[in-house]
């Protein structure tokens, strides 16, 4: 800059003029300048003027110094230099000015003055008065009247000036623009009805500052111009080219018809979009174009844009104070070129180009619409259609022929406005455009969405069809949270609106989404809610045979497809839990239950799907039985017998016991179990005892003790008895009496509160009962309170009340008459205060909830509901019911709100104990409440729709003074935006979900709005660490790979921003989640000069650590060198030693702000074929073309730009989103033959390219299809194999292709082989692809989403051909629901599969493997392989061209082929004589080339050459204001929320723009290999037979004589028709392009061409089905000897280097945490992208031909080389097709030697295959089987659908296997995964 900020003044030195250039003998001393003048050119602006000294000098030094003090400013200016201007001058300042000249070694003196403008004015307007100034200047022009130019012409014009206005100008300059434009109109006669002048500026958009008709007078444009506003932004200017011809040169801007159209574009740089076919558009609109260049402009891009000649239309000059110099010549072109142009328009136009009218578009439909119009007048030649949608996108066109009046325009976006304008095209002009718009139809989308059937595990889904449709996609997915990711999707033809949904999970609610499919593009959306019926429980649940210790469950079955039961039975106070599984029965005994407890029993039923809800019930075990009928008889004087009844079988034995009842010891007595009576002996006579009985049972229970009182007769004494006559004395006895009134006591009914006591009476004697009763705790003093009497012939009694949970001991006594009988005890006890129990809650809904309960066994008076929140402050509650209720709905709760439950029964005695729970409502809140769009004065608010609400309460409220605003919104909108805010304030936005009338609570988030701008600090700070660790975003938390980032440290950022730039590090690195080797590594280089390498990938293994060390970097400081970074991070960070890891994707991230100042083109390309993925950022001063070279493709998704260092955070969200994709993508992103795309390239991961497959054991390099092509032999057994973790780590993706491009050979055997397959760990197939050469059939195979074995297998004459032996191109298209087969880019097969399952990555991936094992070892197949990839669509084999086939290549639409060649002239004929120059025709098809004609007139401009040589990097500038980048897309990209419910169906919106493709994730480099062997000195590449078995060497005869040649055998019959790539077709292609080239030399082929006879002719034709081969002729005489024996079969490569170590597996990362929110409906896919910017414009007239070069220096003719294979030749390229190593045996002198290394492949034993491990082989048919067959490795497949065994004829006794269908078992022997090879040394066979 020449321009100094000073604290008086700022000096803007600029030139004004050249206006002499002397040059002078005189040698010596300089002269000084003379004659030193001053003129005022404003009121801050001064021209100095001097006279050149004479003599030879350099240039001037101007110095100019405030009289005042301050710096003195200094210029150096050219010795053609006369004047300058002063700018910036303060009026009232004094200034001192010098001017000296100088030479390279000497100085004049300085011509000194001193000025102030005042006193320069002063003086000026003194001498006005005195005499009159000639030269009068007016200071408000920018230089003296007179000194200009000034146009005299009548001819008038439409001139329009397009202005750059970009960042890369600067204000300042920009003044200077503004100067220049004032002296570019005042050239020009400007007024209304004169020449009209329009202009506009542009920068990343343009627009218009005036048209044409907006100033009437020179004064008003000039005002406006001094006026002009700089913009500021990008450099577009092709946009802006474009801009000015559909909005300045038309009538209602003030353009003219028949008036000269100029326009004159000034810009300072190069553009940053294509700006070729604008101008080229203008040009053909007949405007002349004159381009002028500032400073960095680019000279030919000028000249791209300019009408010719370049001499007269083109202007650069170095910089913007020598505008001024081009003023005069500019506009004395523009002059004359408007006289001429208005003397053709009045020669050859009579009036303007007439336009065509009457637009009318028809035929409306949603992917385009028909545009017609009515014929323009006069010759059109054509029209041209113009096309783009209203909302912003690229223009298109259509051109149709000039009879025409009609165009179709297609493959429009659906509900899209487009503009439409439409151009006649004359032969020297274009007419204005008819203009109109049309709006296309929305896709039209399904309807009546029905779905029924439903059952546990499917429904069905069926709609109203579309017309039109192509398909129809539909969407299903739970609603279930936690299985809400679980979508799938089924892609279904036309035809079908009705189909079955299964693999669902019970009870689980789905969304089914159907889209109408129109190709690519998708309808809006049909979706339906259903849910799957539960899994059905067992029903009406019984209790039977309840004993003490057992109870009976039976119950009904719930479904014929139930597995069986689960039981569980638990104590009801919770204190054990037992579970029992049972079969499909349906009643089952519970056994060793405790007695007298409560338990509840639970039955679920089992399904495959898992289990049902259960099916509850509760029981009761009985109290162990007591003995009944215990009697006491058989009484004595000491003894009795005691006896009883049994009460069950299981009794172990009796605990007998008694006890006198006055006191005295107890007996006890053990009885078997099996007795019922004892008889009690030794007792003491006449006295009373208590008797108690117990049984014990087998489970060591033990009932309650049973009681009775006996007692022994007194002994006999004798009573005398007196008889008055005779005495005589007798003895009688007298027994005690021994009354029991009573039996078999029970006391049962028991309650809370009373007992039911029962007995048998067994003596009707009995008067009275009296029944006693206390507590077992009690004494007998209370026996008087608690007596009853009952008469003699009750025999019940209801004891009430008593206390609760209380045991009781009752004794009954019968009365006699005279006494007392016996008594009887017996214990009871009440209930206790049960709780209800199984308490349940179901209907929950937003503001009520059901709670449900089982009643207590105990009798109840009602029971006491409470319920209380618990998470919010609220009161308890509480409700009561009626004994005979058990479920009550409770209302009026608040929404999403947890509540205790608590459920008291109420007896008689008070409350039980509460059974409690837990109940929640629904929550009526909406989710994913997040801000977007802040700024000062608004903001906006989003959510996920919630699926039941009916509007929306809206609140927004201030924090700061609490002022709150509210709207309502209707219950469809999810977002809303408040405007009128307060800047920098913190607001709470809550918004409120309605239902009817609920209204559910506030879901709540802060926001603050964006403050006043701020001026930036002036000192660099340091920014302050983060005061936490940033979490990690969601879209990363999958990722994976290995990032570096590439830092700019050169002098142009500045420490302020390098300081943004690790803010911008900090925040990106920051939204990773797991760092260091089982997540992602990351690493940091800084460049400039020289890269620094801040940290490694491996040196971080936590985020905390990394963050730390991305503060920790300090600035570097230097120039910009970008390509020796990135070739930096290849060498240095992308190895093994620096942490990269094998098979993750590796990224890299380039920050700059300038253009490099080394190459980064080449580097950057070679690291995106290697894998790697590129993301640019540039800022301010970037290039943005050497960004886009940087970058992957595509761009949008790779190139990012931004304005300054503080717009880091517009693009950090949409920067972390694109690389955590591409670090977590399943497909990595390619580069194959310039393409991107998402896949594998297969070749490369198993090693076979040509600089690694030397080091792949059993594999060699021959020609393919085309010479320039490779293709490799894998030779018998080589087994070429890879772990599947390296090549594909994730797995394979759902749809996919496979593509091979290979030869079936003379050996490869008859059996199976698997082309490609993939084994597990246990070397069990997962996945592949099988020929059986046999059979001559394809299968493919696979594991389905269910884990069934499925197969697939086609046959036929398509699928025969690839065995014939030539090359073939397979590919094999794998999706959800089919398989197809696609031959040589014909489609041959397809058929319905189920979609897969994904595989193991533990296993290995194998090429070629025999599908029947020869042995205890692995085989594999010889063939020959030139192409195998992966592409992760399904679409590639439709875009296919199979280019790579000799018989379907097609030169127009195929790339040139490598290294092509051009054909001999030697056949051309002498030159005709020039013919007479025809007029322009209609544009042909594409002819052969022409001969060169003599040399005719100088042509069009050429292109753009090769650039030159870069020059040296200049000094550093200061840095100046940054330019703009490219716009951004609309709006920014938040990151991606949780999908909500479905709303309802809106009003279709207007389509958005395209959307982008995503990028796939990249597949990483292989890891570190081991040290290879010494290379060897390559040879010339050869075609090597098929190889022979070598035979013993044996010593060399001498040469025998020459013998008679013997007579011709007989001719054979004709033999099988080859393939499409038949030798005769190859040399029938040959001989049409190059036969007099070939005819010369065809003998010496013959041997190569398999012996084709000359005379054959073949035309390239379809083939037709292989004829029966020919019978072998009778065999001709001995031959004479041969020569030598031709070379033998290639070598093995040298020895491998010894593989390096294995790295320890990596620990497997943590699982993530789910998703928070439900899932909705996919969104459809995006529409197709309109097409690139490039276009074909409308031709225009033919150039007349340019002058023809010199010949060149005929060069030294080369050694005779090695004669090749026949060549292909054509107009662009010429190659050999390759045999491949074909089936024909070239002699030596035909094929050069190809001397491979050693062992690079395995020549076996004859008897090696046969050894005695070997099972002995039955021969059917064609080929050997083993017999009898192993065991199948591969599972019973599930056919997908009916396949036929094909019959072959000639075979009776032959056993026919699919291949796939039945596979036989083997192992990859003792073979290691990490270098699976199979090595042999000295001839014998590898050790098992």
């Amino acid at each position: 800059m020449l321009c100094r900020y000073e604290t008086q003044s700022c000096f803007l030195l600029a030139f004004l003029a050249v206006t002499a250039f002397f040059i002078s003998d005189a040698q010596g001393q300089v002269s000084p300048p003379t004659r030193l003048r001053y003129n005022v050119v404003s009121p801050d602006s001064v021209q100095i003027s001097w006279k050149a000294p004479k003599g030879q000098f350099t240039g001037y030094k101007l110095l100019v110094t405030p009289s005042s003090g301050g710096k003195t400013n200094q210029l150096i200016l050219q010795n053609t230099a006369t004047k300058a201007i002063i700018q910036g001058l303060i009026p009232d300042q004094t200034y001192a000015l010098q001017i000296i000249a100088f030479s390279e070694d000497k100085e004049s003196k300085p011509a000194q003055g001193q000025f102030r403008i005042k006193d320069i004015e002063r003086r000026k307007e003194t001498s006005k008065s005195k005499v009159k100034d000639p030269e009068k200047t007016n200071a408000s022009k920018p230089a003296p009247e007179g000194s200009l130019f000034t146009c005299k012409t009548p001819a008038i014009a439409d001139i329009v000036i397009l202005v750059d206005g970009s960042w890369s100008i600067g204000r300042f300059n920009f003044r200077l623009v503004r100067l220049f434009l004032e002296n570019l109109v005042s050239a020009f006669n400007v007024g209304s009805e004169k020449t009209r002048v329009g202009l506009a500026q542009y920068s990343g958009d343009p627009r218009i500052e005036w048209h044409l008709n907006a100033y009437g007078t020179k004064d008003a444009v000039l005002d406006a111009v001094r006026n002009l506003p700089y913009k500021g932004g990008n450099t577009l200017t092709g946009l802006a080219l474009t801009y000015i011809l559909e909005n300045s040169f038309k009538p209602e801007a003030g353009a003219r018809p028949g008036v000269s159209k100029i326009g004159i574009l000034i810009t300072d740089g190069k553009s940053q979009d294509d700006v070729i076919p604008p101008a080229k558009n203008l040009r053909d609109a007949g405007i002349e174009l004159f381009a002028i260049g500032v400073k960095n402009a680019d000279i030919n891009e000028l000249k791209e844009i300019a009408s010719e000649p370049d001499s007269t239309h083109v202007y650069n000059v170095a910089d913007f104070n020598f505008m001024n110099t081009i003023v005069e010549g500019l506009t004395r072109t523009v002059c004359s070129r408007v006289e001429e142009q208005e003397k053709e328009i009045k020669g050859t136009i009579v009036a303007s180009p007439g336009a065509p009218s009457d637009l009318v578009t028809s035929e409306v439909s949603a992917r385009g619409f028909r545009v017609s119009w009515t014929h323009a007048p006069g010759s059109v030649e054509k029209y041209r259609v113009v096309y783009y949608p209203t909302r912003g996108g690229q223009p298109e066109e259509v051109v149709v022929d000039g009879s025409l009046s009609t165009a179709v325009l297609k493959n429009l976006m659906s509900l899209t406005e487009y503009q439409i304008a439409v151009f006649a095209i004359y032969p020297n002009a274009a007419s204005e455009g008819l203009r109109g718009t049309e709006t296309t139809l929305a896709l039209p989308m399904a309807s009546d969405l029905q779905l029924y059937d439903v059952s546990q595990s499917s429904m069905r889904a069926k709609w109203n069809g579309v017309p039109g449709a192509t398909g129809y996609m539909i969407l299903y997915a739970p609603l279930t949270e936690g299985l809400a990711a679980d979508e799938k999707e089924i892609k279904i033809g036309e035809a079908s609106t009705d189909l079955e949904l299964d693999g669902l999970s019970p009870n689980t609610e789905y969304t089914i989404t159907v889209y109408a499919m129109f190709g690519e593009e998708a309808s809006d959306p049909l979706t339906g809610q259903e849910t799957t019926l539960p899994l059905s429980p067992p029903t009406n649940l019984k209790f039977s045979d309840v004993g003490h210790n057992s109870a009976k469950l039976t119950w009904d079955s719930a479904s014929k497809n139930v597995n069986g039961y689960r039981i569980m039975y638990v104590k009801t106070d919770g204190t054990e839990t037992n579970e029992v599984e049972v079969g499909r029965v349906s009643t089952h005994t519970l056994q060793s239950l405790a007695p007298l407890t409560e338990y509840t029993a639970a039955i679920f039923s089992l399904y495959d799907e898992g289990q049902s809800e259960p099916l509850t019930g509760s029981f009761t075990t009985k109290r162990v039985p007591a003995p009944q009928h215990l009697e006491i008889d058989e009484a004595s004087t000491d003894s009795f017998r005691v006896s009883w009844k049994p009460t069950s079988s299981d009794i172990a034995f009796y605990r007998l016991a008694w006890i006198p009842l006055d006191g005295g010891e107890s007996e006890e007595v053990v009885i078997n179990g099996d007795t019922d009576s004892h008889v009690i002996e030794g007792l003491l006579p006449n006295t009373e005892y208590e008797v108690s009985l117990l049984a014990v049972f087998d489970d060591e229970t033990e009932s309650e003790a049973v009681a009775i009182l006996g007692a022994t007769f007194a002994r006999t004494t004798p009573i005398p008895t007196t008889v008055t006559t005779t005495s005589t004395t007798t003895s009688k006895p007298t027994t005690a009496v021994f009354r029991t009134g009573i039996r078999n006591l029970v006391i049962d009914d028991e309650t809370t509160s009373s007992l039911r006591v029962v007995w048998d009476i067994s003596d009707y004697n009995v008067q009275q009962f009296r029944v006693t009763y206390l507590t077992a705790k009690g004494d007998r003093a209370e026996e008087a309170v608690r007596m009853v009497m009952v008469p003699g012939r009750q025999n019940t009694l209801l004891l009430q009340p008593l206390l609760s949970d209380t045991e009781y001991k009752v004794t009954i006594t019968p009365i006699y008459s005279d006494g007392e009988g016996v008594s009887v005890s017996a214990p009871g006890k009440t209930l206790p205060l049960s709780a209800p129990r199984n308490l349940r809650i179901s209907d929950e809904w937003y503001n009520r909830l059901r709670i449900s309960w089982d009643a207590p066994p105990s009798p109840t008076m009602g029971y006491r509901i409470v319920y209380k929140p618990i998470n919010i402050p609220g009161p308890a509650l509480e409700t009561f019911v009626g004994d005979d209720i058990n479920t009550i709905l409770i209302l009026n709760l608040f929404s999403g709100t947890e509540y205790n439950v608590k459920v008291f029964a109420s007896y008689s005695t008070g409350f039980s104990d509460a059974l409690t729970g837990v109940a929640k409502t629904l929550d009526l809140g909406v989710t994913d409440l997040d801000s977007y769009q802040v700024r000062m004065t608004s903001l906006c608010a989003q959510w996920q729709l919630h699926r039941h609400a009916t509007a929306y309460r809206v609140v927004i409220e201030s924090l700061v003074d609490g002022k709150k605003r509210e709207v309502n919104l209707g219950g469809g909108t999810p977002r809303h935006c408040f405007f009128e805010l307060i800047p920098g304030t913190e607001y709470k936005i809550s918004v409120h979900t309605q239902l009817q009338e609920i209204e559910g609570p506030a879901v709540s988030i802060m926001e603050t709005t964006l403050p006043l701008p701020t001026q930036p600090p002036t000192t660099p700070s340091t920014p302050p660490p983060p005061p936490t660790i940033p979490p990690a975003k969601e879209v990363c938390k999958a990722a994976k790979a290995d990032l570096a980032f590439l830092v700019d440290g050169s002098w142009s950022i500045g420490d302020d921003n390098f300081n943004k730039i690790i803010s911008f590090l900090y925040s990106t690195v920051g939204a990773l989640d797991k760092i260091g080797p089982d997540g992602t590594q990351v690493a940091i280089i800084q460049f400039s000069d020289d890269p620094r390498t801040e940290f490694k990938l491996n040196a971080y293994k936590t985020k905390e650590t990394l963050l730390e060390a991305i503060q920790r970097i300090a600035y570097k400081g230097g120039n910009t060198k970008t390509g020796k970074a990135i070739k930096h991070a290849r060498e240095v960070l992308f190895t093994g030693e620096a942490g990269m890891r094998r098979g993750i994707p590796k990224v890299l991230v380039v920050i700059t702000d300038g253009r490099s100042q080394d190459d980064v083109n080449k580097v950057s390309r070679e690291m995106q074929l290697d894998g790697f993925t590129f993301f640019a950022i540039g800022i301010a001063d970037a290039d943005y073309s050497e960004l886009v070279n940087i970058g992957s493709k595509p761009s949008e998704r790779h190139v990012f730009f931004v304005d300054d260092f503080d717009a880091f955070t517009k693009i950090e969200d949409e920067l972390v989103t694109f690389v955590c994709e591409t670090a977590s993508a399943t497909c990595p992103l390619v580069i194959k033959d310039g393409n991107n795309f998402a896949g594998f390239k297969m070749m490369e991961m198993f090693g076979l390219v040509e600089k690694e497959f030397s080091a792949v054991e059993g594999v060699s390099m021959e020609p393919g299809t085309f010479n320039v092509y490779p293709c490799y032999r894998l030779h018998k057994d080589a087994l070429v194999s890879q772990p599947t973790k390296y090549l594909h780590p994730e797995g394979l993706p759902s749809d996919y292709t496979i593509t091979f491009l290979f030869r079936i050979l003379p050996d490869t055997p008859q059996e199976p082989f698997a082309l490609w397959e993939i084994l597990n760990e246990g070397y069990e197939p997962l996945v592949g692809v099988i020929l059986d050469n046999g059979g001559k059939t394809l299968t493919f195979f696979n594991y389905d989403y269910k884990g069934d074995f499925q197969t697939v297998t086609f046959e036929g004459p398509e699928i025969r051909k690839i065995f014939y032996g030539s090359f073939h191109k397979l590919h094999v298209v794998i999706s959800k629901t089919t398989a197809k087969i696609v031959i040589d880019c014909k489609e041959v097969g397809e058929k319905t599969i189920n979609a897969a399952g994904n595989i193991s990555s533990d296993g290995i991936e194998v090429l070629g493997r025999m599908v029947r094992s020869r042995g205890p070892r692995d085989n594999s197949a010889p063939l020959q392989l030139q192409m195998f990839d992966i592409v992760c669509a399904t679409s590639w084999a439709n875009r296919d061209k199979c280019c790579e086939l000799p018989g379907l290549r097609d030169e127009e639409n195929c790339p040139a082929l490598p290294h092509a060649c051009s054909c001999s002239e030697a056949s051309k004929g002498p030159l005709g004589p020039p013919g007479p120059p025809g007029g322009p025709g209609v544009r042909g098809a594409k002819g052969h080339r022409g001969d060169p004609g003599p040399k005719g007139p100088d042509g069009p401009r050429g292109e753009i050459g090769v650039p030159g040589p870069q020059g040296p990097p200049g000094p550093q500038g200061p840095s100046g204001l940054s330019i703009q980048g490219l716009p951004g897309p609309p709006g920014e990209k938040g990151e991606k929320g949780d999908l909500g419910f479905p709303g309802l169906q809106g009003v279709p919106g207007a389509s958005g723009s395209p959307g982008r493709d995503g990028a796939q994730g990249q597949r990483g480099l292989p890891g570190k290999d081991g040290p290879t062997g010494p290379q060897g000195p390559p040879g010339p590449m050869g075609i090597p037979g098929a190889p022979g078995v070598p035979g013993v060497t044996g010593s060399q005869g001498p040469q025998g004589d020459v013998g008679a040649p013997g007579p011709p055998g007989a001719k054979g019959e004709r033999g099988e028709r080859g393939d499409l790539q038949s030798q005769a077709m190859v040399r029938a292609v040959a001989r049409q392009v190059c036969e007099q080239l070939i005819q010369g030399h065809m003998a010496r082929y013959n041997s190569i061409l398999n012996q084709i006879p000359s005379q054959s002719v073949s035309t390239r034709t379809i083939a037709g089905p292989p004829g029966e081969p020919g019978r072998p002729g009778a065999p001709g005489p001995q031959g004479e000897q041969g020569s030598p024996g031709m070379q033998g079969f290639p070598g093995s490569p040298g020895q491998p280097g010894r593989p390096g170590e294995r790295g320890l597996p990596g620990e497997k990362g943590e699982k993530g945490n789910p998703g928070v929110g439900t899932q909705g409906p996919r969104g459809p896919p995006g529409s197709t992208g309109p097409p690139g910017e490039s276009r074909t414009g409308s031709p225009g007239p033919p150039g007349s031909p340019g002058p023809r070069g010199p010949a060149g220096h005929t060069g030294p003719p080369g050694l005779q080389g090695p004669s090749g294979p026949p060549g292909y030749c054509d107009p662009s390229s010429c190659a050999g097709y390759g045999m491949g190593g074909g089936y024909g045996e070239p002699t030596d002198q035909d094929i050069p030697v190809v001397q491979l290394p050693h062992n690079s492949y395995q020549i076996y034993d004859p008897e090696d295959l046969y050894d005695g491990e070997q099972q002995p082989y039955v021969v059917h048919g064609s080929y050997p089987l083993p017999s009898p067959y192993s065991q199948s490795s591969y599972p019973s497949p599930h056919l997908a659908q009916p396949e036929f065994t094909p019959v072959r004829e000639e075979m009776e006794a032959v056993e026919l296997r699919s291949p796939g269908i039945s596979r036989f078992t083997r192992k990859i022997a003792k073979r290691s995964l990490k270098t699976p090879v199979r090595k042999r040394a000295n001839g014998n066979t590898p050790s098992q």
